[in-house]
């Protein structure tokens, strides 16, 4: 497995932490209605801690274990400071998102 596969998974598995340590992790799945929301982020269905636990996490983390190419770019540490309005109790939580942009903006072969 590639090194950004590895380190993707690390940071998923800290991402979801994260999201559980702050108590944003949700034991109720939304409707497939919500899910199937063809807005970026699900916004008008979603907040973004359901969008990170019920999207983005399992499609990464499909990717990341069939080693299916990565997308270049995320962007979703500048709709998470939107969301939490900078608020500090949620900086490692904005943090943890600003890795996983940076590192899929390097892509592949770059440490």
């Amino acid at each position: 497995m590639d090194e950004i596969y590895m380190e993707l998974a690390d940071q998923l598995l800290r991402l979801e932490a994260e999201l559980r340590r702050l108590k944003l992790w949700s034991l109720e799945r939304p409707t497939a209605e919500a899910l199937a929301s063809t807005e970026p982020f699900c916004l008008d269905t979603l907040t973004l801690p359901q969008w990170l636990q019920f999207v983005f996490l399992p499609r990464m983390r499909q990717l990341v274990e069939s080693g299916q190419p990565l997308p270049q770019r995320c962007g979703i540490a500048p709709v998470a400071e939107e969301f939490f309005e900078n608020s500090g109790r949620f900086h490692a939580l904005i943090e943890q998102l600003r890795e996983i942009d940076r590192r899929l903006e390097r892509g592949p072969g770059t440490v």
